[in-house]
């Protein structure tokens, strides 16, 4: 199938699900790159050119999907930590359009060592852009803190991806939505969801403290008792 002259972000996912077919009926080891190049639609030099090896081309919609996520954190002027969050979100949704993409993926993936290797490579990517906004945005924040933070994001995002993937009907957009709020709330955006409002009453402060839903108990009296003693 020719999947020439087609809108480059989906002219390259569909290079991609054409390479998963033909490693998936012939072997990784078997398909060789005029059989990739021939269903690309393209000769074997324009397909070195735009796509490099086999290995690479399994994952060639990553490079999309990377300027996606760098798009949308530079064009993000809100909270640095969120925004994370967000672009999080981006990569997820990707794959939920096209779950059986990255189902026939993580199959062939599983078989062959050096593409398991190559798709931490690509994760590692994923949490470099993310480092290098949080400390682009963040100059005077720890080191350790934005490393920290951004492995629990990414974590969390990789985990409800490989029980979609599996299947699990609770891996869902949404479920990740609430798991990332928590972490930003744990690690990141410790004023997410607060609004704290003194009050002139006799000389006594009231605060008022608001959370998001299914915070944990003991997060919220630890917060609320911050807010006392800064009172």
């Amino acid at each position: 199938m020719s999947v020439a002259d087609t809108d480059p972000v989906v002219f390259r996912t569909r290079v991609v699900a054409e390479s998963i077919r033909l490693f998936s009926e012939h072997g990784y080891e078997s398909t060789t790159v005029d059989q990739l190049a021939a269903a690309a639609g393209m000769s074997r030099r324009t397909f070195f050119r735009q796509f490099g090896s086999k290995e690479d081309v399994i994952f060639a919609d990553h490079e999309s999907l990377l300027a996606q996520v760098d798009d949308r954190l530079a064009t993000d002027h809100g909270d640095p930590w969120l925004a994370v969050c967000a672009a999080a979100e981006l990569v997820f949704a990707h794959f939920v359009r096209d779950r059986e993409l990255a189902v026939r993926r993580a199959q062939v993936v599983q078989e062959v060592p050096a593409l398991r290797d190559r798709e931490l490579v690509t994760t590692y990517r994923y949490q470099g852009a993310f480092e290098e906004f949080l400390r682009a945005r963040l100059p005077d924040e720890s080191p350790v803190h934005v490393v920290a933070y951004v492995a629990a994001v990414t974590g969390t995002h990789n985990f409800l991806l490989r029980q979609m993937i599996r299947g699990d009907a609770e891996a869902t957009p949404e479920r990740l939505r609430v798991e990332l709020e928590r972490v930003a709330l744990a690690l990141g955006a410790a004023r997410l969801g607060e609004v704290s409002t003194p009050v002139a009453d006799s000389g006594r402060q009231v605060t008022v403290v608001t959370y998001p839903a299914g915070t944990a108990p003991a997060e919220v009296a630890r917060r609320v008792a911050e807010e006392l003693g800064e009172g």
